[in-house]
């Protein structure tokens, strides 16, 4: 596909961005299924965030547009297709996954209904409702803003301009993969969906990897490339889950508790390769050491925060600590990452445990240096759940620079699980 040509052709209005229901990460079904079994009945704000207040998304993306576009996902609902996939396909080895009174939900949903107001140079963008139904929200609505700052840019280039700038992507592009190519034994997969240039590019870069790295690509994490090029749907869960099922806690004991309650809700849903702890969320020293022993038994950990060396080598001596073996377990690295960083710890943890990444934002959306100001570089944009029942969400991370939630909670959140100094570290993306 010649994507500038189309781009020129139609200025993407043959496109809509968001053009499906499973146009979304995987692992938010896997979660959505699990929040339907277990706190269906809870409210839940989910608010966009932009980390990158040098973008001033109000001022680059039309209200008008942006309604149009928001109006338009909350249109759409599965297709037969769609729906038969998600019933009978086989995920992580298992058939029928999505069990069938999940689906019978899933079939009949329509999004609820999204507030947006405009602060100054930015959004206010809000989903409230019923936590299964609001969660399905984060992803489109990412994927929107991003797409519609780019089209802001792309709007301002003349026909030969707008092909050199996608030649150049696209060299830079294969580069990487040319790159990855040389390294022995690697596992990656796409995790690239919310922040992607757009949704024609993330399929074509998952092209790209599919015919560069044949079998060492592992799959996409969105859905709807991963049901039309028949790939393997990749994803596990996020740190909404404990950050919602803190917020309900009643008492500081059963604040401390809730990390592992959500995993034990987990355990019971899912074995195998869906079996990753996220223990950063409330920091991950605190977290490994207090963690209860059937953790440890548990496939792998993901690192999506803080220095990665460090929350790899933790996770090996927790391991080793409990009787685990660390050449057995899986260590997935999904934070920021880009080719020297991905060969980096590779050579630096392949031999010692199963290594595997998560490629984001600098996958599919990296087209810093290629333009003028770099105005198409990618900006961190993030659409969290801010409350629960009416109480407030805290996310403390292993960097402190992407924790939210008000103050005094921060305060009593790290309190609670014994966060002392953190390094601060930029957030790129």
């Amino acid at each position: 596909m010649d994507i500038a040509t189309r781009v020129w052709n139609h200025k993407w209005k043959i496109d809509p961005i968001v053009r499906s229901l499973i146009d979304t990460d995987f692992y938010k079904l896997l979660m959505c299924q699990s929040v339907f079994h277990n706190r269906p009945d809870v409210k839940v704000t989910f608010s966009l965030i932009n980390r990158s207040k040098q973008v001033p998304l109000a001022r680059l993306v039309d209200e008008g547009e942006l309604r149009e576009q928001l109006d338009h996902i909350r249109s759409l609902s599965l297709t037969r297709g769609e729906s038969t996939w998600l019933r009978g396909n086989t995920f992580y080895g298992k058939r029928q996954m999505f069990r069938p009174d999940f689906m019978e939900w899933f079939e009949k949903l329509h999004l609820p209904p999204y507030f947006l107001e405009r602060v100054d140079d930015q959004y206010e963008l809000t989903f409230e409702g019923s936590w299964p139904e609001v969660m399905l929200w984060e992803i489109p609505a990412l994927a929107v803003l991003m797409e519609l700052r780019g089209r802001a840019v792309l709007n301002d280039m003349k026909k030969f301009e707008m092909q050199v700038l996608y030649a150049r992507a696209t060299a830079k592009l294969w580069e990487k993969v040319e790159r990855l190519r040389d390294v022995p034994g690697l596992r990656i997969a796409d995790f690239g969906t919310r922040r992607r240039h757009s949704f024609q590019w993330q399929d074509w870069c998952v092209q790209a990897m599919t015919e560069g790295l044949g079998d060492r690509f592992t799959g996409t994490s969105n859905c709807l490339i991963a049901k039309n090029r028949d790939l393997e749907a990749i994803g596990t869960n996020a740190h909404e889950l404990p950050m919602v099922y803190a917020a309900l806690a009643e008492d500081d004991a059963a604040l401390a508790r809730a990390p592992y309650d959500v995993l034990a809700d987990w355990h019971q849903e899912h074995s195998g390769n869906l079996r990753i702890i996220l223990p950063d969320t409330y920091g991950t020293a605190g977290f490994l050491d207090r963690a209860p022993d059937w953790l440890a038994g548990w496939t792998g950990i993901r690192i999506d925060s803080g220095a990665p060396e460090a929350g790899a080598e933790a996770a090996i001596a927790w391991w080793k600590a409990r009787g685990e073996d660390p050449a057995r377990k899986l260590i997935i690295f999904s934070d920021g990452l880009d080719v020297d960083k991905m060969i980096e710890l590779h050579k630096r943890f392949h031999e010692r445990v199963r290594v595997s990444f998560g490629w984001g934002t600098l996958l599919t959306n990296d087209f810093r240096g290629l333009t003028p100001d770099n105005r198409l570089a990618p900006f961190s944009l993030v659409c969290k759940a801010i409350s629960a029942n009416g109480r407030p969400t805290v996310k403390l991370s292993d960097n402190p620079n992407k924790a939210m939630g008000p103050a005094a909670e921060i305060e009593r959140y790290k309190r609670v699980f014994c966060v002392g100094d953190q390094e601060r570290r930029e957030v790129v993306v």
